[in-house]
């Protein structure tokens, strides 16, 4: 009862708008005070720090330096006149150049909201040039990005990897193929809109401009080469990984691009600390509420629970996708994912479901989620950079659920999507 209670504090904290990683923390010290179980405190407290004190976990920082860093030194730019070139003059080019960008984007940030602040701005005013309506180019831009942390480097599959104590690359593996599938999805969709709302084509890119783009952009374009090339290899970590891309963006906008100046790069730093120090206080929140859940055992509880109602680990993996889905509609993804884990792991474990095809699966469940109001965090994001009402970000961005949640459903029915990298280079 006393858990539910702390639930309830922690969501209605939520909904008047406090902090997620201070409402986490009161929620639990309004646990102890009801329980009067003061001496879960001492516990809780070492967890608190202990939380952070991961190496993995380092990771996460850099790979948030990386997103800003690129937004500052030009490559967004580039990478995106590089996918208009190949693209642009298709049916609905436009929109196939948002989801390519992101695409090609989401191999260097790893962030979804790095790609909605950063290449939004550029692929909204693009479109608005070429005659697109604003609800469909916000919507798309916010479906587009969430492709970013499917494919690797993913910020939120280096969190996964680390509470739920699984191979980060593995996980950076599993997530490329799913990405693929989201992307060519969401082009269709694009494509079927533009048709039926006769949206122009834009000229189309002779082989000197295609070639022109691929130059400009060619510096930015290996970025996920090195990454993932790296990682694969077994020549560098994922965490170190990240330190590479940092330093790698910093050369580039320095001495390729020549558009990182110190004074940008150093607020550049400054942003990533504020953008970190959230995360790791949502971390360290999570740490002294998980103790209050393992101390009340509520994860063997609800995997007892689901176990119980679903008779197939099918049943059971679409009763955990209603639920994330439920719940991505009201609490971020990062506070979600962290929480969420440690409860639904031991119970799809039990039924031979694999935790890297789990973790993929609710990743993108949680996805979806920021696309979904009332909270929908990349909808509020788009709708501020691209100057566009939130009602319209949120009519447009119905059309562009269907392709992702026809993903999701794929996803579920054939695991071997997910599987088939880290099983045929594991």
């Amino acid at each position: 009862m006393y858990v539910g209670i702390m639930f309830g504090v922690w969501l209605l904290l939520l909904a008047i708008g406090f902090p997620v990683g201070f409402s986490l923390i009161i929620s639990a010290l309004f646990f102890f005070f009801i329980s009067g179980d003061w001496n879960l405190v001492y516990f809780a407290g070492s967890q608190f720090i202990d939380q952070l004190n991961s190496f993995s976990l380092l990771a996460v920082p850099f790979f948030i330096l990386t997103g800003i860093l690129m937004n500052s030194s030009g490559i967004t730019d580039r990478i995106f006149n590089f996918a208009k070139s190949l693209l642009g003059h298709y049916t609905g080019g436009m929109g196939h150049v948002n989801v390519a960008a992101s695409l090609l984007f989401s191999g260097m940030s790893g962030s979804a909201l790095a790609d909605a602040g950063g290449l939004g701005q550029l692929e909204i005013k693009s479109m608005r040039d070429e005659g697109y309506d604003d609800d469909y180019s916000g919507g798309l831009t916010a479906a587009s990005c969430i492709i970013g942390p499917l494919v690797p480097p993913s910020s939120i599959m280096v969190i996964y990897g680390v509470v739920a104590n699984q191979s980060i690359s593995k996980l950076f593996l599993a997530g490329f193929l799913p990405g693929m599938l989201t992307a060519a999805l969401l082009m269709v969709m694009a494509y079927l809109l533009a048709r039926k709302r006769g949206y122009k084509k834009a000229p189309k890119a002779t082989f000197a401009q295609k070639k022109k783009a691929f130059k400009e952009s060619f510096w930015a374009l290996l970025t996920p080469i090195i990454i993932i090339g790296g990682i694969f290899s077994g020549f560098f970590t994922p965490t170190e990984a990240s330190v590479i891309a940092t330093v790698y963006s910093i050369l580039l906008g320095v001495f390729f691009f020549k558009e990182l100046t110190l004074k940008k790069l150093f607020e550049d730093f400054i942003e990533a600390v504020k953008v970190s120090g959230v995360t790791c206080l949502m971390i360290m929140g999570v740490g002294i509420f998980g103790q209050v859940i393992a101390r009340e055992q509520t994860a063997i509880k609800v995997a007892e629970y689901f176990i119980s109602v679903s008779n197939s680990p099918l049943m059971l993996l679409v009763m955990i996708n209603l639920t994330l889905l439920f719940l991505g509609m009201f609490v971020d993804a990062l506070p979600l994912i962290i929480l969420v884990v440690p409860i639904f792991v031991p119970a799809v474990v039990s039924v031979g479901i694999d935790p890297i095809f789990f973790g993929v699966m609710v990743i993108f469940n949680l996805m979806i989620g920021i696309l979904t109001p009332p909270m929908g965090t990349a909808l509020f994001v788009v709708s501020r950079v691209g100057n566009i009402p939130s009602h319209v970000i949120i009519k447009g961005i119905i059309p562009f659920l269907i392709p992702l949640l026809i993903t999701l459903v794929i996803l579920t029915l054939f695991p071997q999507i997910i599987m088939f990298l880290p099983n045929l280079l594991g």
